[in-house]
């Protein structure tokens, strides 16, 4: 049985102010009860990574956000995530999953990663340099292919609750092909859910947790913008406005 992901407030908001409008991902204004929000997921993460192979006050921290939500009854509540994919497969049924169905494409990305191993040794056992570039050129079609297919398979919602694939939403905006694991942000995987379970955005928060990335000076619980090069096109398509970034700089 599935746990809900839609976390209720344990501290006392009746008197905590609601925004009026949905705060801007790429912005820096976090509102009071988006604190709130993130405080009370921060102290969920610390109880529920004791579970985890995986330490992340030692080794790499990530990403992970709230998005305080308004119900059909018109209660408040908020549902947290993580960027990307936690460590050695770990699931945690209450953060909301990735937009792509891993269970559905029966069992065609993991034969697919197989066929990209077996060409990986097949390069390393190559017996002559023309064999060898022959298996590396192979290798990279089905790589891309697979890249590609995932592309596909990422599907998101806007306001209007029309929906697309990485591809067609990046083909939309100006910056190209997608990198590898857009679709995997945080942001973008709070509002395709709320959208997709008829809840109201309200305001959302990014923070990183644990060890510090060095290169962008991330800090454990600081609070960070979306990201641009995977986030921007995706988001500015699902909230119908493509000078989001803009009018947060």
């Amino acid at each position: 049985m599935l746990l809900d992901p839609i976390f209720t407030f344990q501290s006392d908001i009746s008197r905590t102010p609601i925004p009026g409008s949905f705060n801007n991902p790429f912005g820096k204004n976090i509102s009071e009860i988006a604190r709130i929000a993130a405080k009370e997921f921060q102290a969920y993460i610390a109880l529920v990574e004791k579970e985890w192979a995986y330490d992340f006050h030692t080794q790499l921290g990530k990403m992970f956000g709230i998005l305080v939500i308004q119900k059909g009854d018109g209660s408040y509540g908020y549902i947290g995530t993580n960027s990307g994919k936690l460590q050695d497969g770990v699931i945690c049924e209450r953060f909301v999953p990735s937009v792509f169905d891993e269970s559905a494409d029966e069992n065609f990305l993991y034969r697919s990663m197989v066929q990209v191993s077996e060409l990986c040794v097949k390069v390393n056992e190559a017996p002559n340099p023309t064999e060898k570039a022959i298996l590396v050129e192979e290798r990279k079609v089905k790589s891309n292919s697979i890249q590609q297919w995932l592309f596909e398979q990422y599907r998101f919602e806007n306001k209007s609750g029309v929906e697309k694939n990485v591809l067609e939403i990046f083909d939309l905006s100006t910056h190209g092909h997608p990198p590898a694991a857009a679709g995997e942000c945080v942001a973008p995987k709070l509002l395709q859910y709320a959208f997709t379970h008829q809840l109201t955005p309200v305001a959302i928060a990014e923070f990183w947790w644990g060890m510090p990335l060095k290169t962008e000076e991330r800090k454990h619980l600081a609070f960070y913008p979306a990201c641009l090069n995977k986030c921007r096109p995706i988001l500015e398509y699902m909230l119908e406005d493509p000078r989001l970034y803009e009018e947060a700089n």
